[in-house]
């Protein structure tokens, strides 16, 4: 047949997705989607010719079983990534295993994290000798547990310590990704032994990429693949050159998530946990040998200082850096500042020299010491050409210089010769596969938000649209009568309608905003609303973990508990899934236009500027297309599902540009009035109301 497969995976791969095949046995309610189908089948002609595949996958196509059938058939090694944890533990816990089982194919698979995601038997047993102080009602160390509930806590993980088989610490029932703990049990690069660790032999991250590197298919999350690209620290220098085929799931993340690791970066919070550590192996291991005390209070002095020169700003302040120091600081005074914490860290190295045969941690300190100043001898001098830097400004500072896209490193580390740099050439190198996909990857026909950032202008592109029957399953209204997004008001009025429409829905409500104020307004406005009443929950970002969040708006008005409004912002846009009727409302606060005085931002306008094209056009608008598509998908999550988009900001009805974001929206019918949508409203009660007596 004309475009299948030329050596044949088209024919296997057709088979597993036709009536009655192998999928139908694998996947509970499977029923064949043409547009899953016709991914799949441009994966398997990827996967036999080589080359890169971009694939937006509309909501609800099956993107996940489009690229893993082809990838289990092929008989090839394969690198999966995902841009969450959550879904690396779903493809790995349930996905693979159900295909493999289905499709009858013997597939070794191995789950790979960061190390921050598995527990460090050398650092539990540091953090069990620095509990025992308080323990006993003592005073600590200096990496001392706060208090009697972290000791508590710190006995749970001991115990679960002796059974677990992975160490991933997402096993551990109960234990919060917030949690002080997480920190002080697990190891990081800086701080890592390394094949000196008297735990080597048992560690958690050596035991996982030992299993990857022995697997058929491995998952990992983007995270860890750039920060092997990065600093070749992962592991996945041995692993990526064996790999065939490499497929990157939630692609849309795979630009900001690079840019992190592909520039460098300096914060205080590690001085500090530089100088934490320095004394703590000081005192246990070389005492009265070095003024440990001293030189550590040295490194948190300049760590202190440092961070005072810029004063006080809003939580989660991005200051510019055009010049020799951020916006509004002295340029004196911040060279000065970046000068004593690189002395500081010279005199934490002179100190570690005179011990370092006595212990390999003393060696892996002074490496530490080394980068910290190196990299505060860098921040001191000139910007690399073609990149940005920044301060991130809160309890502590973070220096960053970063590119404004991956382009370069992808063509350069990936794609040029199918390997990493100096990596070596395998035979079928020049044949490697490379599959992106995501929902939401642009707003135009060559999908250029995506591929033009991350260096993917010559890959083959296919859209693959949504199965869902929005005209019928869903509504959009856009009110006229509120205020506009700039003034004072917009937020309360957005907050007294969203809490008019949930309490008709008895909950059932999603706000997304754009802007952590509006998050706290909005939230604060609706607490206030239905508190005391009984008849609404007010659940806002922030206040509980987001998993917690997601667990109890899921369950709604379930066993006589008020039904609930989400409040929320950031990662809350996207990955998010609450299908049926938990969630029949989203509202969007305003339109999610890059913030345009964020560094990064103005640093990739400027870049267009230059190049003759139109910053809003070629960038603002298209960000914002994309970001409110993603918001949009939390409404519509099964074929079934009922429910009404909000977008609180008139500019959508009003200017030019509003009908290129409309048209990236799904095509939901269109609600003219208040009246309308007072009607949908009852509509959508209506049919939860039904839907609940059927139940």
């Amino acid at each position: 047949m004309e475009g299948d497969a030329p050596t044949g995976l088209a024919g296997p791969v057709r088979e597993a997705f036709a009536p009655g095949g192998v999928l139908s046995r694998a996947a509970d309610q499977f029923r064949p989607r043409s547009g899953q189908t016709e991914m799949a089948l441009a994966v398997a002609r990827t996967i036999e010719a080589g080359g890169a595949l971009v694939v937006e996958a509309g909501t609800g196509v099956g993107k996940t079983f489009s690229y893993l059938v082809p990838a289990l058939l092929s008989g090839e090694r394969v690198l999966l990534s995902t841009a969450t944890k959550t879904l690396q533990d779903q493809l790995f816990g349930r996905d693979l295993p159900r295909l493999a089982q289905a499709l009858g194919l013997p597939v070794r698979t191995a789950l790979l994290k960061g190390r921050g995601s598995y527990l460090c038997l050398q650092r539990l047993e540091l953090a069990r000798q620095e509990s025992a102080p308080v323990a006993l009602g003592r005073p600590g160390g200096a990496a001392a547990l706060p208090d009697r509930a972290s000791v508590r806590a710190l006995a749970r993980i001991e115990q679960w310590a002796q059974s677990t088989a992975t160490g991933d610490l997402a096993e551990l029932p109960g234990l919060d990704e917030r949690s002080p703990l997480i920190p002080l049990v697990t190891s990081t690069r800086e701080n890592c032994l390394g094949s000196q660790c008297p735990k080597f032999r048992q560690c958690h991250v050596n035991l996982a990429r030992r299993e990857a590197l022995a697997a058929d298919v491995v998952v990992i999350n983007h995270h860890l693949f750039f920060a092997d690209l990065a600093v070749r620290e992962s592991g996945m220098a041995e692993l990526l050159p064996t790999v065939r085929v490499a497929i990157f799931d939630e692609a849309h993340q795979l630009n900001e998530t690079g840019v992190q690791f592909l520039g460098r970066q300096l914060g205080t919070a590690q001085v500090l946990d530089l100088a934490r550590d320095l004394l703590a192996a000081g005192l246990q291991l070389a005492r009265g040998l070095a003024d440990w005390q001293g030189v550590a209070a040295a490194l948190e002095r300049t760590a202190r200082d440092l961070r005072l020169t810029v004063g006080r700003h809003a939580p989660g302040a991005r200051l510019r850096w055009v010049d020799e120091a951020p916006a509004g600081i002295d340029a004196g005074q911040w060279r000065d500042g970046l000068e004593q914490l690189r002395q500081a860290c010279d005199g934490a190295m002179a100190a570690l020299d005179t011990v370092s045969e006595l212990a390999p941690d003393f060696v892996r300190l002074h490496e530490r010491a080394a980068e910290l100043g190196a990299r505060a001898r860098s921040f001191a001098g000139p910007c690399d050409p073609g990149a940005v830097r920044w301060v991130d400004v809160g309890a502590q500072l973070r220096l960053t210089e970063s590119p404004l896209d991956i382009a370069q490193a992808v063509k350069d580390k990936l794609l040029k010769a199918g390997a990493g740099e100096g990596e070596p050439q395998p035979r079928e190198s020049q044949t490697r596969a490379w599959i992106f996909t995501s929902a939401t990857l642009g707003d135009d026909a060559r999908l250029s938000w995506f591929t033009e950032p991350c260096g993917l202008d010559e890959a083959q592109v296919l859209r693959v649209g949504s199965p869902f029957d929005y005209a019928a399953q869903a509504t959009l209204y856009v009110p006229r009568d509120l205020a506009r997004p700039n003034e004072p008001e917009h937020s309360e009025q957005v907050a007294a309608m969203a809490a008019d429409a949930a309490a008709r829905l008895g909950g059932r409500t999603m706000v997304l905003t754009t802007t952590l104020r509006a998050l706290r307004s909005i939230g604060d406005s609706l607490q206030r609303r239905f508190e005391g009443s009984g008849q609404l929950e007010i659940l806002v970002q922030g206040q509980w973990p987001k998993r917690r969040l997601i667990e109890r708006f899921r369950e709604g008005a379930a066993a006589g508990r008020p039904g609930c409004v989400l409040v929320a912002s950031a990662s809350f846009w996207e990955g998010v899934d609450v299908p049926g009727d938990a969630l029949q409302l989203v509202v969007i606060d305003k339109l999610p236009f890059p913030p345009p005085g964020d560094p990064l931002v103005e640093a990739r306008a400027q870049r267009l500027q230059t190049q003759g094209r139109s910053p809003f056009n070629d960038y603002f608008v298209p960000e914002a297309a994309v970001a409110l598509k993603q918001g949009a998908g939390r409404l519509i999550r099964r074929e079934s599902d009922l429910g009404m988009l909000v977008v609180c900001d008139t500019r959508l009805a009003t200017m030019g540009y509003g009908r290129r974001l409309l048209a990236a929206l799904p095509p939901m019918r269109r609600l003219a009035s208040r009246e309308e949508f007072g009607a949908a409203l009852e509509a959508l009660t209506r049919a939860s109301t039904t839907d609940s007596a059927v139940t």
